[in-house]
C-alpha cells in the first residue's frame, strides 16, 4: 500500500518510478502485478482525439469608454457573451453561419470567413500567439455607453484564456457504420454507404478511464496534462454515464464515464490543441489529455493490465435517423485495431479518429514531466457520481411538429 503523499515525495526526490500505460501493458506478463505494484509509484495515461464539448473562457479586458459585449465575434466565429460585460465563451465547434459577420454596418470592417473554419482552429491559433481580429457589439447603458468595437488580439493582450470543455474523456464510445445507401458526413466522419467502412473514435486500452473503470483513483480536483499545460477534472462531465453496463473486468460495453476539464490555455501547445473540421458536419478540436494513476496497491496495476482483446464496443448503423439505433452487436478494440471487422458475414475496413500514436506521446511528455519533479499529484477534493443515470430529453413530453 502506497499514499498520494509518499509517492509525490518520491517525485520531489527525483526517485519515483514512472511507467507509460504502453509500458505496463508490455511488461505486466514478464514481470507479474505483485512485482510491479511495487516497484511503480505512477502509471501515466494519454490521448489525443476529438473533443467538440471544449471550449474556452476568455476575459478581453474594458475599453474606454466601456463596453457591455451582448455580441462578439473571434475571426468572424460568434462567441457566447451572455454574462458579464467582457467575458466570453468561445466553442470549440462554433462556426460563422453567414458571410462575414451578418452585419450591414457600412463603418465596420467585414470578416471574410473560411468555411471550414471553427472555434478550434480559432482557439488553436491564439494558443500559438497568433493574432486574431475581434469585433464586438455592445448594449448601451449608462455604465457601458459603448456600441461598438474592433480590434485584433492575441494570448498576451488579454486576461484569462482558459479552456472550460464540459465533457471529454469518454469512458468508452461507438463504433459508426452506414448500412445505407448514400454515404454520411457524420462526428465519425464519413461513413460509406453498405457498410463501406467503420471508424472508431476511443484509442482503446491506453485510453485514461479504461484503466480506472470504476473512477477510483481520479476525481474533483485530479491535476492532469490538458493541452500541453497543467489542468485539472472540475466535475463531472455532460452525459456522465457510469451506469453502463460493464464486462466482469468493470469496463464498460458503450460510452459510460466522462470528465469535464479546465486548465490554462496560456500555458498550453498548439501541437496538442488542434482545430479540425468534419466534412458537411462542422468544426471541433483535438485535445491532448494525460491522465496519471498513483500505484496505490495491486489493484490499480489489475486494472491497467486490461487489453484491447478484453474490452469491446457496440457497432452503430447511423443509417437509421433515430436517437436509439440498432447495433451490429459488440467487437473488441483487438479486432478494431486489427484493421478489418466481419458485420453480417461481410469484411469491414476500420479506422480510428483518436491518434494513437499521440496518445502514446501524451503519456511519455507526462512520464518526463513527472520524473523530471515538475508535475506532482494531487488528492480529490471529492469522488465522481458512479451512479448517474442518462435521460433523453423527448421522455418528458409529446414532440410539437412545426409542420
Amino acid at each position: 500500500m502506497k499514499t498520494i503523499a509518499e509517492i509525490n515525495e518520491k517525485i520531489q526526490n527525483k526517485s519515483a518510478v514512472v511507467w507509460t500505460i504502453q509500458e505496463l501493458k508490455t511488461r505486466v506478463k514478464d514481470i507479474g502485478i505483485t512485482q510491479i505494484a511495487k516497484e511503480v509509484d505512477v502509471i501515466c495515461t494519454g490521448t489525443f482525439e476529438p473533443m467538440e464539448s471544449s471550449g474556452a473562457l476568455i476575459n478581453l479586458g474594458h475599453t474606454d469608454p466601456p463596453i457591455k459585449i451582448r455580441q462578439c465575434w473571434l475571426e468572424g466565429i460568434p462567441a457566447y457573451a451572455g454574462f458579464g460585460a467582457v467575458d466570453v465563451y468561445l466553442g470549440a465547434s462554433a462556426m460563422a453561419d453567414y458571410p462575414g459577420t451578418g452585419e450591414a454596418d457600412s463603418d465596420v470592417r467585414q470578416v471574410t470567413t473560411i468555411p471550414e473554419r471553427g472555434g478550434g482552429h480559432v482557439i488553436e491559433d491564439l494558443i500559438a500567439g497568433k493574432s486574431i481580429p475581434l469585433r464586438l457589439l455592445g448594449q448601451v447603458t449608462d455604465c457601458y455607453p459603448r456600441a461598438s468595437f474592433e480590434t485584433t488580439i492575441t494570448k498576451d493582450t488579454i486576461n484569462q484564456f482558459y479552456l472550460y470543455n464540459p465533457r471529454n474523456l469518454y469512458q468508452n464510445f461507438i463504433v459508426g457504420v452506414n448500412g445505407g445507401e448514400r454515404p454520411l458526413y457524420t462526428y465519425l466522419g464519413l461513413l460509406q454507404p453498405r457498410l463501406g467502412n467503420a471508424v472508431y473514435s476511443n484509442p482503446g486500452a491506453i485510453s485514461p478511464l479504461f484503466n480506472d473503470p470504476d473512477l477510483k483513483l481520479i476525481g474533483i480536483g485530479t491535476r492532469i496534462f490538458l493541452g500541453g499545460g497543467i489542468g485539472y477534472i472540475v466535475w463531472e462531465g455532460t452525459q456522465h454515464f457510469p451506469l453502463q453496463k460493464r464486462l466482469p473486468n468493470r469496463t464498460p460495453i458503450g460510452p459510460a464515464a466522462t470528465l469535464a476539464l479546465m486548465g490554462d490555455a496560456k500555458q498550453m501547445s498548439p501541437r496538442w490543441v488542434r482545430g479540425c473540421y468534419f466534412k458537411n458536419y462542422g468544426a471541433s478540436i483535438m485535445l491532448g489529455v494525460g491522465v496519471p494513476l498513483p500505484v496505490l496497491n495491486e489493484e490499480v496495476i489489475r486494472y491497467c493490465a486490461v487489453k484491447d482483446e478484453e474490452i469491446v464496443a457496440p457497432v452503430v448503423d447511423f443509417s437509421i435517423p433515430r436517437r436509439v439505433r440498432p447495433t451490429f452487436g459488440l467487437v473488441s478494440y483487438a479486432q478494431l485495431k486489427s484493421g478489418n471487422i466481419t458485420i453480417e458475414g461481410k469484411k469491414v475496413r476500420t479506422a480510428p479518429l483518436a491518434s494513437i500514436y499521440f496518445s502514446q506521446q501524451v503519456a511519455q511528455e507526462l512520464k518526463t514531466w513527472i520524473e523530471r519533479g515538475e508535475f506532482t499529484l494531487t488528492e480529490p477534493v471529492a469522488t465522481l457520481d458512479m451512479n448517474r443515470s442518462f435521460l433523453p430529453l423527448d421522455q418528458w413530453g409529446s414532440q410539437i411538429s412545426l409542420e
